[in-house]
């Protein structure tokens, strides 16, 4: 499946392993000595739990990085819904340099598939709404590209990247600017004057009365903080599509559907990227065979 990303990945996935690979080997693998070298294995890798594929070319990167004659053959690409007992890749590669790769590519895809697999099921619960759920800036230090990547592997959509490719105008930024005319009109300013780099002006507003003001102001985006379901649907009445609206706050998996039948345009959610739990994966090794002896053995060629 192809993921539509507009962020370059290339770059992120090298800082991100590099990072990884550092912390985990340090001055070298002690316990990976203790195999010969130049030992050849074969592996797979083996999901545990239903959910959605995310990370290969982070998982493919600590592999190579390592071994770079080593061969990885997916089942499975990001953004593919999985299935308990699925073998999602086989790996031929040296086995010292994959038992030092392992957690830190586990880590990574295991990490990702759980984001991308809470996005699908928070995109699922408000299919069939014009709605789309998005994430948020509350990312885990390092990994905020990967994880929005994640995001949109499993159907979800981004917010902004960071501070710097968007403006998010909140309750404080307005007091600040003397009020939501002030700061809309600052930030017109300063949004023209950094045309090349930034995205969008969203203002963030607390009730009715504020969501008239910002669009008697001109604007186009704007963040309902923490309405309940009856001013989400004035809101909507009220903004008769001038702006794009975004629910936000304390929204729940029981609570999204209702917060997208109210004719709001996206609704951020937090828990997309900040709680989440990694998804069982596991790598099981086997002595490197022929191809022949494969289709004689017991070895697990088509694991569902």
């Amino acid at each position: 499946m192809s993921i539509d990303f507009d962020y370059p990945l290339a770059e992120e996935i090298t800082r991100n392993v590099a990072a990884a690979l550092a912390e985990d080997i340090g001055a070298g693998d002690l316990t990976a000595s203790l195999v010969p070298a130049n030992r050849r294995v074969e592996a797979t890798v083996i999901s545990r739990e239903a959910g959605v594929l995310c990370g290969i070319a982070w998982f493919e990167r600590c592999v190579s990085e390592l071994d770079p004659t080593a061969r990885i053959e997916w089942q499975a690409q990001d953004g593919d819904r999985i299935s308990p007992n699925q073998m999602l890749c086989r790996i031929t590669a040296d086995a010292r340099a994959l038992l030092t790769a392992e957690r830190s590519a586990l880590n990574f895809l295991q990490l990702l598939s759980a984001v991308a697999s809470k996005a699908r099921i928070y995109a699922d619960a408000i299919a069939g709404t014009k709605a789309q759920v998005v994430d948020t800036r509350k990312t885990l230090p390092g990994l905020r590209i990967a994880q929005k990547y994640a995001v949109r592997a499993g159907g979800g959509g981004n917010h902004r990247l960071a501070l710097w490719d968007a403006i998010l105008i909140k309750e404080n930024h307005i007091m600040a600017a003397g009020g939501i005319v002030e700061a809309l009109q600052a930030a017109q300013a300063v949004a023209q004057a950094a045309s090349e780099r930034c995205k969008f002006i969203q203002i963030e507003v607390e009730n009715l009365a504020e969501l008239e003001t910002a669009l008697g102001a001109g604007a186009k985006m704007v963040l309902l903080d923490n309405f309940s379901l009856d001013m989400l649907r004035e809101a909507a009445k009220i903004n008769a599509g001038r702006a794009i609206l975004e629910a936000s706050g304390n929204v729940t998996l029981e609570t999204i559907r209702g917060i997208a039948e109210t004719g709001v345009d996206r609704i951020s959610v937090g828990a997309l990227t900040k709680d989440v739990k990694a998804l069982d994966l596991s790598m099981r090794f086997f002595e490197l065979i022929s191809p022949y002896q494969r289709q004689c053995s017991s070895y697990p060629s088509n694991v569902n």
